[in-house]
């Protein structure tokens, strides 16, 4: 299995980068990652992982990277020899069966919808693809899509991340049947714009229906009672940002409350209610999961959070490698097909994505 990874990706790159890649091939016999990049200082990063099995990381120069804070279509279009590009390349070429990157989200998304357009990476049917984020719930992990990637969803575009975020729960994270529910304002059907009242007709009248629960608020999230929550990109962007500050303030303000309190503690004590707080960030930290899967394109692909470090991406590179190898994409072509064939148009006949 042949994996692209961005090396110049992420908030540290590429230090953290290739070595997740050294750590995730030192893992899987068969697994080669390209990285993706400045040859140079991957090199340099290389010869400090001593005995790394050089011929399943290969190289590919890439002179230029797009910055976390850059406009994502400015930079693709001034940037032509980015790596988030080329990474996007080498699976539309069909040299990789999937791409991992730490960088510039935006910048992720728009070189895929412009792949998709010109060289139809996107699945059968599917209209525009899903960033899809695990969160932790009582009942084990849900999955939220969309997070991001689509600021102007239309109801047949969250019907059809229902359907996707269903077979990656049960496919990736081993939900039995997941339950799905529609993010909104309230629980009662006549709550929310045209656009959640449109997706709940459409589910109502699908063969989803019975997986369909409904309306949920966003308190409910954490309950776990329904495993995939379906939103547009913007409420989902927002969401995924305040659940992140909430944590990092959720942890910080345990960790002075822990401060003032340990010294008054036994040593035994003091030890479990450090090793219980550890036990339990480790539920809300990202690096469990690696990143977040795109899904709706040919391939996989997993973006990860801009502060990655190694184990975040060995287990993101883990994830792609099953998400390439198991028939997500294949459920995903099957469960959509007969219905869109005859819906709107795809994002191909749409042109979306940067123009040259």
């Amino acid at each position: 299995m042949r994996i692209a990874l961005d090396a110049m990706g992420g908030d540290f790159a590429p230090g953290p980068i290739v070595a997740g890649a050294v750590e995730a091939v030192r893992d899987q016999d068969d697994l080669v990652v390209v990285l993706v990049g400045d040859q140079e200082r991957i090199e340099a990063e290389l010869a400090k992982a001593h005995g790394a099995p050089r011929d399943r990381l290969p190289i590919v120069h890439a002179s230029q990277a797009i910055g976390m804070d850059e406009k994502p279509v400015d930079a693709l279009r001034k940037k032509r020899d980015n790596s988030i590009s080329k990474s996007w390349g080498l699976m539309a070429a069909g040299d990789v069966k999937a791409i991992v990157s730490a960088g510039n989200t935006g910048a992720m998304v728009a070189s895929a919808l412009f792949a998709g357009a010109h060289a139809k990476m996107f699945l059968p049917g599917v209209r525009r693809p899903g960033i899809a984020a695990i969160f932790p719930s009582h009942q084990g992990p849900i999955v939220i899509i969309d997070v991001g990637a689509n600021m102007n969803a239309k109801a047949e575009d969250l019907y059809q991340y229902g359907i996707m975020g269903s077979i990656y729960a049960q496919e990736i994270l081993g939900v039995t049947s997941p339950r799905i529910g529609l993010l909104n304002v309230g629980s009662e059907d006549d709550k929310g714009n045209d656009l959640t009242r449109a997706t709940r007709t459409l589910f109502q009248e699908s063969p989803w229906a019975a997986r369909f629960v409904g309306n949920i608020e966003g308190r409910d999230i954490y309950e776990g009672h329904v495993r995939v929550i379906i939103c547009d990109g913007f409420v989902g962007n927002v969401l995924l940002k305040a659940g992140e500050g909430a944590v990092e303030f959720l942890f910080a303000t345990l960790r002075e409350e822990l401060a003032r309190l340990l010294p008054n503690l036994p040593v035994d004590a003091g030890q479990k209610i450090a090793g219980s707080l550890k036990n339990l960030k480790s539920r809300f930290e990202y690096e469990e999961f690696g990143g977040a899967p795109l899904l709706g394109i040919r391939g996989a692909c997993i973006i990860c959070h801009g502060s990655s470090g190694n184990r975040a991406i060995k287990n993101a590179l883990r994830v792609a490698y099953a998400m390439a190898e198991d028939r997500i994409n294949a459920q995903i072509i099957e469960q959509l097909g007969a219905k869109l064939e005859a819906s709107e148009p795809t994002a191909e006949a749409e042109g979306d994505g940067p123009k040259s």
